[in-house]
């Protein structure tokens, strides 16, 4: 271990890794897989940089994207925003054979080792 910290999550434990950031100075890399986003208001508390997945089908958590995106922009924050075109919610869960998507998970999983590579070391 070299003391960074990284925290990866997947739907509902994606939108704690978007609010995670917003409440601790010692996040070093946040990767959040369609989760919600955090509230706008709270996008100035971010001090890590995200790389956020999202499933093109998923029109609920996909409605936010604009708006975080703004905000995170608007702050000067490091992110990333991948959109997996014609895939659900979920599309990482093996254990789903209706949602799972192998093209998309296994290229959301290698940018996400590459990120916490970068950023965590």
């Amino acid at each position: 271990a070299n003391g960074k910290v990284g925290a990866v999550g997947f739907c509902w434990g994606g939108g704690l890794v978007n609010r995670f950031a917003t409440k601790s100075a010692g996040l070093n890399a946040g990767v959040a897989y369609y989760g919600q986003q955090a509230p706008a208001a709270d996008v100035p508390d971010i001090k890590a940089p995200l790389l956020l997945h999202y499933a093109g089908l998923d029109e609920r958590i996909n409605a936010g994207i604009d708006a975080y995106k703004k905000a995170l922009e608007e702050n000067g924050k490091t992110f990333e925003i991948f959109v997996y075109d014609g895939v659900n919610h979920a599309f990482n869960n093996d254990t789903s054979s209706a949602r799972y998507d192998k093209k998309a998970a296994d290229l959301a999983w290698g940018r996400t080792v590459e990120f916490f590579k970068k950023y965590l070391g």
